[in-house]
């Protein structure tokens, strides 16, 4: 069962406080109040299991200061802001700087119900991430975590294992929503580096000056942390949108990594999220650059040539997204399977992520179908198929061992069960769950 998430209500006004704080209880929330921001730091730490409901006008550290804070500490935590009557530019102000999302007093309950969910969702699944990375950061759960048994990812996972245990920088490329990120992670723990520290930076998500002072410095007091460089110090740097680098910061990273020697004390794991048509990591970075960062590489597979993965993926997602909404998660039809197996995923498992979530939703309501939610994605791919055709055959294994697959968890690994529903002799049955590679005790 998913963990449920606290709500920090941080008010000067008494009332206020109380009126939030009863009114999340009635729907199920775990609230704690504050009544001032300088005391809701002391609690509101990186990993706060929750999101934050705060006042934007307060005496002494105002709203704005504490959601910078915030920010500063833990950019992924949600925080709505309750604003007053018509102060719109302190409000897009506020998004700006990264909060979740804003209520104007006086407010609907139940649109603050409504964001609640929202917010806990979110930081539900940022939680979820971090423990996956912690899990990850021994190595001994990195094969379950990569899921899919087609032969392109049967490769990625070699070539982690193999590149993990190198010393060189490696440059990540693939396309969009492949997990690109995943990997980084994944190189991290099954390295020499893995009990050391392991730090993120998205060049695309800073100005030229900031992205400046966060890779090498000088970091302004108020900033609370190393340049990134020093930060991940005998570790791992991983800088995402390598290809957003401006030329004068790509001669500052070259003259870090010239510095470091050979081996390098840090290692540098590059992303590149180039969608420019034409435009590779090679053409944005500066040649000397590209061939340190390039010293070893993986792309990253698209989803559509994963085969049965997309099948595989699409029940797991969808059993998570059922678990959290409370409901069955949605039967795949035969059509349904070949649908998803056809279909060309320009945004790959993130895409299926939404399609997933999606289904299960309008599963719960009773209505619409999986065409109709690709087709809403991509209106005008018509059909909603990839240009390389399957035979009849594939298609037939792929519905077949996911339906064995799906009744098996059901009923928890009970054979008889699963024969009875599926209306199978034993002996069948083992036949098909050797075929297709599936194992009782995977799911007792």
């Amino acid at each position: 069962m998913a963990q449920a998430m606290k709500i920090a209500i941080v008010d000067d006004e008494q009332d206020m406080r109380q009126s939030i704080s009863q009114w999340l209880a009635l729907s199920g929330y775990d609230t704690e109040t504050f009544s001032s921001a300088e005391d809701a730091l002391k609690v509101l730490g990186p990993d706060y299991p929750g999101i934050v409901i705060s006042d934007i006008k307060m005496p002494g550290m105002d709203g704005m200061q504490f959601l910078k804070k915030l920010m500063g500490s833990d950019s992924a935590l949600p925080v709505i802001m309750i604003t007053g009557h018509g102060d719109v530019p302190m409000a897009v102000e506020a998004m700006r700087v990264g909060a979740f999302d804003f209520l104007e007093k006086p407010f609907n309950p139940d649109r603050m119900s409504e964001l609640a969910k929202r917010a806990t969702g979110a930081r539900r699944l940022t939680m979820d991430n971090r423990a996956l990375r912690q899990e990850m950061s021994g190595g001994t759960q990195i094969m379950k975590k990569l899921i899919g048994a087609s032969p392109v990812m049967e490769r990625l996972r070699e070539d982690i294992l193999d590149l993990g245990q190198a010393d060189g920088h490696v440059l990540i490329d693939g396309e969009t929503g492949t997990g690109k990120t995943l990997v980084a992670h994944a190189l991290h723990a099954v390295g020499s580096r893995a009990g050391k520290k392991f730090v993120l930076i998205s060049c695309a998500a800073f100005e030229e000056d900031a992205l400046s002072r966060r890779l090498f410095g000088p970091m302004r007091p108020e900033d609370g942390q190393l340049p990134a460089v020093e930060e991940a110090r005998g570790g791992t740097l991983v800088l995402e949108d390598i290809e957003a680098l401006s030329d004068t910061l790509q001669a500052k990273l070259l003259s870090v990594i010239n510095e470091q020697g050979t081996p390098a004390e840090t290692r540098i794991i590059a992303i590149s999220n180039l969608q420019e048509a034409g435009r590779t990591c090679e053409d944005a970075l500066r040649p000397d650059l590209f061939y340190r960062l390039a010293a070893l590489r993986i792309t990253v597979p698209p989803l559509r040539q994963r085969g049965e993965d997309i099948l595989t993926l699409f029940t797991r997602l969808s059993e998570q997204f059922a678990e959290e909404y409370g409901c069955d998660a949605p039967q795949v039809s035969a059509q349904e399977a070949a649908q998803l197996l056809q279909a060309p995923w320009p945004g790959n498992v993130r895409q299926l992520i939404n399609i997933a979530e999606r289904a299960v939703l309008q599963s719960r309501r009773g209505s619409g179908t999986i065409a109709s939610l690709l087709m809403s994605d991509h209106e005008e791919m018509q059909p909603v198929m990839t240009t390389e055709g399957k035979p009849l055959k594939e298609y037939v294994e792929a519905f077949e061992r996911m339906l064995i697959d799906n009744t098996m968890r059901r009923h928890k690994g009970s054979i008889a069960s699963v024969m009875d529903e599926l209306c199978l002799p034993r002996r069948t049955l083992n036949e098909k769950m050797a075929k297709y590679g599936l194992q009782r005790s995977d799911y007792l």
